[in-house]
């Protein structure tokens, strides 16, 4: 804190530790994200450069379904984060989220959208933020 005339203040570089692990998660989730779907087009080999597009094609539906539902079941939340029982959380989640995204999919390629794309998206994403949460679970604790 600095005293500026009369009032303390706290500087703009004290940021609150909530604040932060909000931002830990949204990054690890993105990132997890981001690995699950480049995973998903490396086992049907297409992991180059010229895939790009259609991997944000996937990647920006599944992360907008995520950030929509995350914040609705409490997945940004300390008490939630921070308890191992709630690690079903993120997979519930994921599970709503992937039929949305290949909804989103579909319309944003106008392409047909495909159950069985949209299963293997849940379960794969699902699986992903799993070990992602586990694992900053693990490293919160301490």
């Amino acid at each position: 804190m600095i005293l500026v005339g009369r009032t303390m203040v706290r500087p703009f570089y004290l940021e609150n530790k909530t604040m932060k692990k909000t931002t830990l998660l949204i990054l690890g989730d993105l990132l997890a994200i981001a690995l699950v779907t480049v995973i998903g087009f490396a086992t049907h080999g297409e992991a180059g450069l010229s895939f790009l597009p259609r991997m944000a094609a996937a990647f920006f539906p599944i992360s907008l379904a995520w950030f929509v539902l995350a914040p609705a079941l409490g997945l940004f939340r300390v008490e939630n984060v921070s308890e191992p029982k709630q690690l079903w959380r993120p997979v519930l989640a994921m599970v709503f989220a992937a039929p949305l995204a290949a909804v989103l999919r579909g319309l944003l390629l106008n392409a047909p959208i495909i159950p069985i794309f949209a299963v293997v998206l849940a379960s794969t994403s699902a699986f992903g933020m799993l070990v992602w949460r586990a694992i900053y679970w693990a490293f919160a604790r301490r």
